[in-house]
């Protein structure tokens, strides 16, 4: 807070005062880290995959106030399904599900060069070593046991949503970049050596 006026002073004619963002101005309500983290996410789309609808219920309850598009599949041909008709930035995967385990949507996704680089978070109720094991080696990039912190849970995905985007914008960075270097003749800059 800035000092009071002293009477019969005058302030400096540099004083700022009043001035958003100027040193020395009051700062209003503004941007704050945890503002800058949403944006960073916001838009993203997460997909929650659980047999179970109360917990399917509960993920998507901690996730709402992300601002991320949020899809849910009941099972692992379903999350397949929604997989393939919109790529989505970072699948919540259970792994005791009928019809298909987690670990068996985890490991086809891990092995498709379309769907390998989509972050999967394991969220489950095994908690043995031997699961955290597994997981791992089929290519899950997190593991949550249920019941989960929400805390925890935000975190994690923020973090693994923040890399899918910084992944995707690379990809597009390096495929734009491959598009104008393949508009240059072989060799450089088209300038001709003379």
């Amino acid at each position: 807070m800035p000092p009071a006026d002293v009477p019969g002073s005058e302030p400096a004619p540099s004083t700022p005062q009043g001035r958003p963002g100027a040193p020395g101005a009051q700062r209003g309500p503004g941007p704050t880290s945890d503002d800058a983290a949403q944006s960073a996410i916001a838009g993203a789309s997460i997909l929650v995959v659980d047999d179970n609808e109360q917990n399917l219920e509960l993920l998507v309850a901690y996730l709402e106030d992300l601002g991320c598009e949020i899809r849910t599949a009941r099972d692992g041909p379903d999350a397949l399904e929604e997989v393939a008709r919109s790529r989505p930035d970072l699948i919540l995967l259970d792994v005791m599900m009928p019809r298909m385990s987690g670990f068996q949507v985890c490991q086809r996704l891990k092995r498709s060069s379309a769907t390998s680089t989509i972050p999967i978070l394991i969220v489950t109720a095994l908690n043995e070593v031997s699961d955290v094991e597994r997981a791992v080696e089929i290519g899950a990039d997190d593991f949550l046991t249920k019941p989960v912190n929400r805390v925890e849970l935000l975190t994690r995905v923020r973090s693994l949503v923040r890399v899918s985007m910084l992944q995707k914008r690379l990809h597009t960075t390096l495929e734009e970049l491959r598009r104008l270097g393949g508009s240059e003749p072989h060799g450089g800059t088209g300038a001709s050596a003379t």
